[in-house]
């Protein structure tokens, strides 16, 4: 079925982390199909993530966060109309939706490919419009759901890499750090999976390294929570860092703690030890990919949850102590 494809589409436009995740299975089709040309639907802001990337012949960049808006409607359906437009005349032989959402399926459609792959565990109706539906697991992480697709596809799924855009390892702006220091990642896509920003700051004013905040420009106000809470232990890095600035920043640090968000996931890719904080989340769905990493959490009888409106009591997060995840910290670290 496979033989002979000339150009491969994959669908994945977010979140940050779920971009990362997808990095291994480029990396294996790229590997299984050296002279296919590989192109990538990607949303606004993060394909910096992926600019310059020597795997990806074509990024198409959407703005789909500006769909959701009424008011963008017009401009909306002008860059639905061109991307449909732009993918039916590139002639894909493969389309691949990593997403699994209603968008993502359209999207597949849209692609023309004579080979259309997606999970048939997929959302919102999305499977319709693939002509294999590929049983992905959803008892297994990302990373491994993902590489089913690949193993589908004939490609060797034996060695999980990834493959970085290019990047500067060394961006003058970091010159000024500490030579040994932590990171702490307070952010979290939805509220349910933050622990408290100020119990962030107590830790890190009793971690025996100086901490690194990093979040977004948007988020700086709970980097600053953290700093005002950290007895002088921490300083912000918030919106102070491109994306590939921040694989460099975090690729220097002795460890990484943080709630379930994406820069958890460059970090496990970069092989530095993460301490993940989680609450109704499932981490072996989504939690840092790899032996060295720990994942903290206070069990209770309704986690992992996965209702479609979390509780608003946050018990998982709000009962789990400073002094319990410092202990946790202090015993791994010294095996590092």
């Amino acid at each position: 079925m496979f033989n002979n494809i000339k150009k491969i589409l994959i669908i994945k436009p977010s979140a940050l982390g779920d971009i990362v995740h997808s990095l291994p299975f480029l990396a294996t089709i790229k590997n299984k199909f050296p002279h296919t040309k590989i192109d990538w639907v990607v949303a606004h802001g993060h394909h910096k993530f992926l600019e310059g990337h020597p795997m990806i012949n074509k990024l198409w960049v959407i703005k789909k966060d500006q769909w959701k808006k009424i008011e963008n409607l017009k401009v909306t359906f002008k860059e639905i109309f061109e991307l449909k437009k732009g993918l039916k005349v590139s002639k894909y032989d493969v389309s691949i939706d990593l997403s699994g959402l209603l968008r993502s399926g359209i999207i597949t459609y849209f692609s023309n490919a004579r080979i259309k792959l997606g999970f048939k565990e997929s959302d919102e109706g999305s499977p319709f419009f693939y002509t294999h539906k590929i049983h992905g697991d959803m008892n297994i992480h990302a990373i491994d759901r993902y590489l089913n697709i690949a193993k589908f596809m004939g490609c060797s799924v034996d060695k999980v890499e990834y493959p970085f855009a290019p990047y500067d390892p060394n961006p003058s702006k970091l010159n000024a750090l500490p030579k040994d220091f932590a990171i702490i990642c307070p952010s979290a896509g939805k509220p349910a999976n933050r622990w408290q920003a100020d119990k962030f700051g107590k830790l890190a004013a009793k971690l025996k390294l100086p901490t690194i905040v990093i979040a977004s420009a948007a988020e700086a106000d709970i980097a600053q929570e953290v700093v005002a809470n950290s007895n002088g232990r921490a300083i912000s890095a918030a919106g102070k860092t491109s994306l590939k600035e921040l694989i460099a920043l975090i690729d220097r640090a002795t460890f990484f703690v943080c709630n379930d968000t994406g820069p958890m996931h460059i970090a496990a890719a970069l092989n530095i030890p993460v301490f993940a904080i989680f609450g109704p989340a499932n981490p072996i769905r989504t939690g840092p990919y790899g032996t060295i990493h720990t994942i903290i959490q206070k069990k209770m009888d309704c986690t992992p949850c996965y209702a479609k409106h979390p509780c608003s009591h946050f018990k998982c997060m709000n009962d789990l102590n400073v002094s319990d995840v410092l202990k946790i910290i202090d015993q791994k670290v010294n095996q590092i």
